[in-house]
């Protein structure tokens, strides 16, 4: 197996996880390119990749289903050899509702989703990277999002309780194995240029609201990544269990 750095980015395919993708390709990382169901976009957004010299692979898979990730760090550990950085990216949004009326179903959906799908792939991660078992280390930089702050009242509470989990989990975790040579750390995005906005029902929304950002505008996936990219470097090798606020001072 080659030396060379090895990446895991969920949800990798588009918007933040597709940025941050290019970004770690370029800087030398071998990347696993994690997509659900848009296989087309993950597989251009490779195919561009390796046409700049980069490493890469596609994997499709649910990462809330265990056995998903298991085969999906199975592959990469054949495929790339091994892991040095999780990047934990992938999550889903519903439409904007108040929570009277949201359904069991749809607040299952987001936990299971934006929650146990971060907490399987750390499992795996921790497995791979920890002194503990016989790893050399690693970096695990979870995205959350700075609806965990705000609670996003009459747009997605649930979505914003996901991402106050991930909080937790940061904090959980980078206390758990802090000794065995894993960091993990947190960014929280907040209005930034991508399709999820959509998914919630109004594409539009960063311009409805970005008179209330500080900053006057949405922010871009790339600068969401370059925070990351720091997070998983040396550069920030004496932070653990902290969170980068991405909001543009909202």
């Amino acid at each position: 197996m080659s030396t060379q750095r090895v990446v895991i980015i969920t949800g990798g395919g588009r918007g933040i996880g597709a940025a941050t993708a290019q970004l770690f390709a370029k800087e030398g990382y071998a990347v696993c390119i994690n997509y659900k169901s848009n296989s087309e976009s993950a597989n251009r957004l490779a195919q561009t990749i390796k046409a700049d010299g980069g490493q890469c692979i596609t994997v499709q898979a649910d990462v809330s289903c265990e056995d998903d990730v298991i085969r999906m760090f199975s592959t990469v550990d054949k495929e790339l050899g091994t892991l040095s950085v999780l990047v934990n990216n992938a999550g889903m949004l519903k439409t904007q509702s108040r929570l009277e009326d949201m359904t069991a179903d749809r607040i299952n959906s987001i936990l299971v989703n934006n929650v146990t799908s971060y907490f399987l792939c750390c499992r795996e991660a921790v497995k791979r990277m920890s002194t503990r078992h016989g790893g050399v280390g690693g970096v695990i930089v979870n995205v959350s999002s700075g609806a965990a702050r705000s609670g996003s009242p009459n747009e997605y509470i649930d979505y914003a309780a996901s991402k106050g989990a991930i909080d937790t989990l940061t904090k959980g975790l980078s206390l758990e194995v802090a000794a065995e040579g894993i960091r993990v750390n947190c960014v929280r995005p907040g209005l930034i240029h991508t399709d999820m906005h959509a998914d919630g029902g109004e594409p539009e929304r960063i311009e409805r609201l970005k008179d209330v950002i500080p900053l006057k505008r949405g922010g871009q996936p790339a600068e969401v990544a370059e925070a990351i990219y720091w997070l998983a470097s040396e550069k920030s090798s004496f932070s653990t269990g902290n969170y980068l606020d991405l909001a543009g001072g909202l």
